[in-house]
């Protein structure tokens, strides 16, 4: 039996709907019909049925159902075994500030005790990190976000982060013991790209108090935005941990936000997803490593 079609067949069943399980799996929609009536005729049975604009599995696509659940699982960590043994490969899907500023550590004391595993990183915002992890594209993802609930995954918050309002020294935010929600009113502001976790929260903070804004700048680099804010071009909104190195130097000042973010660094995986040794160990490393957090140098 060809693992595609059962593949196919959840997908449908998920969705409820032949295009959009096309959509998902990047197939046309006459090829998911193909698929489906090949496996009809495997099993000798139909397995949907029409309800209204939806698609529903017939009594034999619910028994169907968690079997083929439990053989694309088996499959999958079949796969996994054999590549790792191959490989020896893990693939972290992660937005860029926790790959240049959280796992730098973390991975090399992970090499310490596996330095054959290759570690891949696969950038993206949290959106597309989770859509990776559930697609199987990523083995883990760390992800920079409110706690994710999802029944597919396991979500294990590392830590919550501490956000601050960036600026130069001689800029008059800097005179501010804390910036409130009001005093950003007509800021020039210099953001994280859309779909950005904090650059949501930011804006979100300014919309519930009516703030009027400018939008100067936005970029996906980090670098980008603490060099415009050097320039003089503006103010950001950065986790604090991204410019510690210059607020020790004092070329920048990090002033805290009164606006709770309940934003968590966060490490997430398929619940079903076979956890080899080195899988393991990494999910343990990441569990004990604390980055600095203090809000110092203000």
């Amino acid at each position: 039996m060809d693992f595609i079609y059962l593949q196919t067949f959840c997908e449908v069943a998920k969705w409820g709907n032949f295009t959009r399980a096309a959509e998902a799996l990047g197939y046309s929609q006459p090829s998911v019909t193909t698929q489906i009536q090949k496996l009809e005729e495997q099993y000798g049975a139909v397995l949907f049925e029409r309800y209204g604009r939806r698609m529903r599995p017939t009594q034999a696509g619910e028994v169907l159902l968690p079997y083929a659940h439990q053989i694309l699982a088996l499959q999958a960590e079949a796969r996994a075994r054999i590549a790792e043994q191959q490989t020896g490969t893990l693939l972290i899907g992660t937005i860029e500030t926790l790959a240049a500023f959280y796992l730098p550590p973390v991975l090399q004391t992970f090499r310490e005790t596996h330095p054959d595993i290759i570690i891949g990183l696969q950038s993206g915002n949290e959106a597309s990190i989770v859509q990776a992890v559930k697609d199987g594209a990523c083995d883990l993802g760390l992800i920079l976000d409110r706690v994710t609930e999802n029944p597919e995954l396991v979500c294990v918050p590392l830590r919550k982060e501490e956000f601050a309002i960036i600026t130069r020294p001689d800029s008059p935010y800097s005179q501010l013991a804390e910036v409130k929600v009001q005093d950003l009113a007509h800021a020039r502001l210099i953001l994280t790209e859309e779909g950005c976790t904090y650059r949501a929260l930011l804006l979100q903070a300014l919309k519930q108090s009516s703030i009027t804004h400018q939008i100067a700048c936005e970029f996906n680099s980090l670098e980008a935005i603490k060099q415009c804010v050097l320039g003089g071009l503006g103010i950001a909104f950065l986790p604090y941990v991204t410019v510690q190195e210059e607020v020790a130097q004092g070329k920048l000042r990090a002033l805290p936000f009164a606006y709770t973010s309940h934003l968590y660094t966060q490490v997430i995986y398929l619940e079903r997803k076979w956890r080899s040794q080195a899988f393991q160990s990494l999910l343990d490393v990441m569990g004990h490593y604390e980055a600095p957090q203090v809000l110092s140098g203000l």
